[in-house]
């Protein structure tokens, strides 16, 4: 895990600015100091640990009370960015709080529809693993209301002799509760056709469209690894915007197959990272992020068992990523680390990824090593 940067980000809606006071404190088992912001006026700070609470998270009362951004808000931001599949540095970030408030829908708390701008939520993400797994197709359970899950609503409504208005309101949610015991434990149809797809799917690069992500430090292996794909028939487009969404959208206006992502950290460990929430993954995204490890394991052992003494091990862990939640196709994003090692094997990585990409479309359904993180 990256060493938090302690700090309150002012993304939070506020209408007002009172005065503050800041403080320092010590941040629980890490013994470092830490600013906290304290302002019993301040409605962000309040907002922040009544959405924690009401998330699973509940701040310590004494900075609740006081208003203050300390060291038990940090903890429990923490546990709730792990728990969402979130980058976890202790402040708040858009994406942490955009999940904060998507956290606080429930099944049943208000109608969901299509609508501009899409409803976004915790309800839609149920809504979705409810339908799925009664075999209607909502599309990907990313918690986004789109036209695909608005032709699932309808079809269930049709199904249980409802309206089929595509407005998921309390007889549509009574019905599916109702039917909620069918549902345990199957796979969601959106991922049995995912398979499906894969499986009849260009088995090489020849044409295939990529996108290639580069979040900053990493511009020497995005050209490379780009220059490599191109060379062997594939249609690449390079991508460099800082913002998760804004790379998601180019990559979904591009109609990308595939989507790889490279950004550096100042971490001891790689990861590689596909979609994943309750009761769903990418199964395109974790077969590929599998490849995507064992390339990056194979090009950097020899630099970092050497320097370190300790067996190299890449991790592979499903997340909610806006990056990774928003883009259609199937994606990864490879996190690297060192920096020192990476700019030594620069040449080997890029080679390595692009061979986990060719080898994953010649048997992108393949089930060898890895149990969905």
């Amino acid at each position: 895990m990256p060493k938090a940067s302690h700090s309150f980000s002012r993304n939070w809606p506020h209408t007002s600015r009172p005065s503050r006071e800041i403080r320092t404190a010590t941040a629980p088992d890490r013994g470092e100091a830490v600013t906290t912001v304290t302002g019993s006026e301040d409605p962000t700070i309040h907002d922040l640990h009544r959405r924690l609470a009401e998330a699973g998270h509940p701040v310590d009362r004494h900075e609740v009370v006081d208003g203050l951004f300390g060291p038990d808000t940090i903890r429990a931001l923490l546990a709730f960015q792990a728990e969402r599949g979130l980058d976890e540095h202790g402040t708040v970030d858009n994406a942490t709080h955009a999940a904060l408030v998507e956290a606080g829908h429930r099944l049943g708390d208000r109608h969901l529809y299509l609508h501009a701008p899409m409803f976004r939520g915790d309800d839609v993400a149920d809504l979705q693993l409810r339908l799925g797994g009664l075999g209607f197709d909502a599309g990907r359970i990313d918690g986004i209301l789109g036209p695909d899950t608005t032709s699932a609503i309808m079809e269930f409504q049709r199904n249980v002799g409802l309206a089929a208005d595509g407005i998921a309101g309390p007889l549509t949610v009574d019905n599916l509760r109702r039917l909620l015991g069918r549902t345990t434990g199957r796979r969601p149809v959106v991922q049995v056709r995912e398979l499906d797809r894969l499986r009849r799917g260009r088995p090489d690069l020849a044409d295939q469209r990529i996108a290639i992500g580069e979040f900053g430090g990493t511009a020497a292996l995005a050209t490379a690894l780009t220059r490599i794909l191109r060379a062997r028939g594939a249609n690449v487009l390079k991508v460099d915007q800082p913002d998760e969404a804004l790379q998601a959208g180019t990559a979904n206006d591009f109609d990308a197959d595939i989507y790889l992502g490279l950004r550096l950290e100042n971490h001891s460990q790689c990861r590689t990272d596909y979609f994943a929430t309750k009761g769903f993954h990418s199964e395109g995204g974790l077969r590929l992020a599998r490849r995507c490890a064992e390339a990056l394991d194979q090009a950097l052992r020899i630099h970092l068992e050497a320097a370190t003494h300790t067996t190299v091990r890449t991790l592979c862990t499903g997340r909610r990523l806006p990056i990774l939640r928003q883009t259609r196709m199937p994606a990864v994003l490879c996190t690297l680390a060192p920096a020192s090692t990476v700019v030594l094997a620069t040449a080997e990585i890029a080679d390595n990824l692009a061979g986990a990409i060719t080898n994953w479309l010649a048997d992108p359904t393949d089930d060898r090593t890895i149990t969905p993180g």
